[in-house]
């Protein structure tokens, strides 16, 4: 979908290939800049390597790969229209940033830019709160490039230039005209830019010694490991989870302010290294988030995974889990010790309590203590012909006589409220079914599937969950494609059909006056669907895995 690699983070509003072509300028600038772009070519960074310079003190380092090779697996998917779309998206972008000056991207940039890493880093006293914390490491894969492109930009940048030594490094501090100031200089292979004087101070100590980002912990296992992805394009590894979500907050005065419970918790979380790559099914994220083993007070065991097959082919959206009692009965003793989260405890319980009478402890979440699948299902059948689907919840239980109760007293409290609506039996097979009518027909239904599994299906739907499929989703070609290669033993699946979300879409935004756009729709179309799982590898690390499953190009 994509036919070039893009360079178009934007760092505190600052135009950044502006700011790296500025940089080169500088760092050729000088007969030692000149001698050291004539030596020997460089190479491509990777995620290790710049993190070799990046003090060990900082938060979190995000790696965009510019390798073309990476980025070209995306020409292998999507429509001819939306690969046209998202490439001349992607060069107006480019042309946007470097629009205040003559340069570009493909021809100026890219031969010799090898890979950028953006370090969070804890904002110095002097500066706190005035200039952006970030450090940029930018690799130089091509020196001879470099130079050429530098010379070529001599006389036209407009920026006061001073030059100091620092610890035998030269340090340039650059002040364009539009008021960005901002300090760069060359370290081995390496291009780095602080906006912080005293940030690129620390990088050039860490370059002459001291403890770097990749010396710390596991961090460089991490790095070099990454997240598993195959052709990765990006890579964001986050040391301090609780310092980055604070600095946020300080850094965004809109940002809600986070209460003390709240930033206890995410200290929970030691690190986590994400990787967004490319592989035969389309663009797929992988997570590792390390856990403070203290901070984990159950063992987690993978869902059995069968409540799936109790869903058509039809499903176009799915969600499954398991053991919903626990994780209520995990924030109620997490209530004790927090305010804001008793708050919320206490919230639910009064509205189950006041919309339909019952405990939400014992007759909601209480039973709940098996797998569930809520799906969202096609259909234009019945009371469901006007919306083109409806949806299915399968709960499982080892409380069948609670279950049973809670749903006997909303049947009761139903019929007070609402005398139009009638309760009626009827046997679909061996499965007694309870349905909820309204003059149009059944509005919904519920039964048990076997000894221990509840379902509740919307009008016509019940008679689809209550005969079996006979395409059961996990046997869906759709299925397979989306989620397929998602590890099996997990906490649930989260999945998404887009062949069958967009045509009820469609329709629905052309009823409101609404339509999408061709360019969207192109974009959405090529998309097969989205797959995500959840697992534990042990016990103090939890994996998240994302798939964007995209369609084969057409051409």
């Amino acid at each position: 979908m994509i036919d070039t690699n893009p360079m178009t983070e934007r760092i505190s509003g600052k135009k950044t290939p502006l700011l790296i072509a500025a940089a080169a300028v500088v760092a050729a600038g000088s007969v030692a800049g000149y001698l050291y772009f004539k030596g020997l070519p460089g190479k491509s960074s990777t995620p290790l390597e710049s993190a070799k310079l990046v003090p060990d003190e900082a938060l979190m380092t995000a790696f965009v790969a510019t390798d073309s090779q990476n980025w070209s697996k995306l020409k292998q998917f999507g429509s001819p229209e939306a690969q046209k779309l998202v490439t001349q998206g992607l060069q107006n972008l480019q042309a946007q940033m470097l629009a205040d000056s003559n340069i570009n991207y493909e021809k100026d940039l890219k031969p010799w830019v090898g890979g950028v890493m953006f370090a969070i880093m804890p904002p110095a006293e002097k500066t706190a709160g005035k200039e952006s914390n970030v450090l940029m490491v930018v690799g130089i894969q091509n020196k001879l490039k470099a130079l050429e492109f530098a010379n070529r930009l001599k006389g036209q940048k407009k920026a006061a230039v001073e030059e100091k030594q620092y610890k035998g490094i030269t340090v340039s501090n650059v002040k364009e005209e539009n008021g960005t100031n901002y300090n760069t200089a060359v370290l081995g292979d390496h291009l780095l830019l602080a906006f912080q004087p005293e940030i690129l101070e620390n990088a050039i100590d860490t370059f002459k010694g001291e403890p770097s980002f990749a010396s710390k912990g596991d961090v460089a296992t991490g790095l070099a490991k990454g997240a598993g992805v195959q052709n990765p394009i990006a890579q964001v590894y986050v040391s301090d989870w609780a310092g980055v979500v604070k600095q946020y907050v300080s850094n965004n005065p809109q940002a809600p302010q986070l209460p003390a419970t709240t930033l206890k918790q995410l200290e929970q979380v030691q690190s986590v290294v994400m990787g967004l790559g490319v592989d035969n099914e389309g663009l797929r994220l992988k997570a590792d988030a390390q856990m403070n083993p203290q901070a984990i007070t159950q063992e987690f065991k993978p869902a059995p995974g069968t409540v799936v097959s109790e869903f058509p082919a039809e499903t176009m959206a799915l969600v499954t889990g398991h053991k919903i009692s626990e994780y209520w009965s995990q924030m109620v003793a997490q209530s004790k010790d927090s305010p804001e989260i008793k708050a919320s405890v206490d919230q639910v319980r009064q509205s189950v309590k006041d919309t339909v009478n019952l405990d939400a402890d014992k007759e909601i979440f209480g039973w709940m203590d098996g797998e569930f699948g809520l799906g969202v299902i096609s259909s234009n059948q019945g009371i469901l012909a006007q919306f083109g689907f409806g949806s299915a919840l399968v709960v499982e239980t080892g409380d069948r006589k609670t279950a049973d109760s809670t749903f006997n007293k909303l049947g009761v409290l139903v019929k007070q409220n609402l005398p139009f609506l009638s309760i009626d039996q009827r046997k679909i097979g061996d499965k007694e079914i309870t349905e909820w009518k309204i003059p149009q027909g059944a509005l919904l239904g519920y039964g048990w599937l076997d000894e221990n599994s509840l379902f509740v299906a919307l009008g016509p739907l019940v008679d689809v969950i209550a005969n079996k499929p006979a395409n059961p989703l996990d046997t869906s070609p759709s299925f397979k494609a989306i989620a397929g290669s998602l590890p099996k033993s997990n906490q649930g699946y989260f999945y998404l059909d887009m062949d069958r979300i967009m045509p009820v879409v469609n329709n629905i935004t052309e009823q409101s006056g609404n339509p999408i756009s061709p360019a969207a729709s192109a974009i959405l179309n090529s998309m097969r669907g989205v797959g995500v799982t959840a697992t534990w590898e042990n016990k103090t690390t939890n994996q998240l895995e994302m798939l964007f499953s995209l369609k084969r190009s057409s051409k």
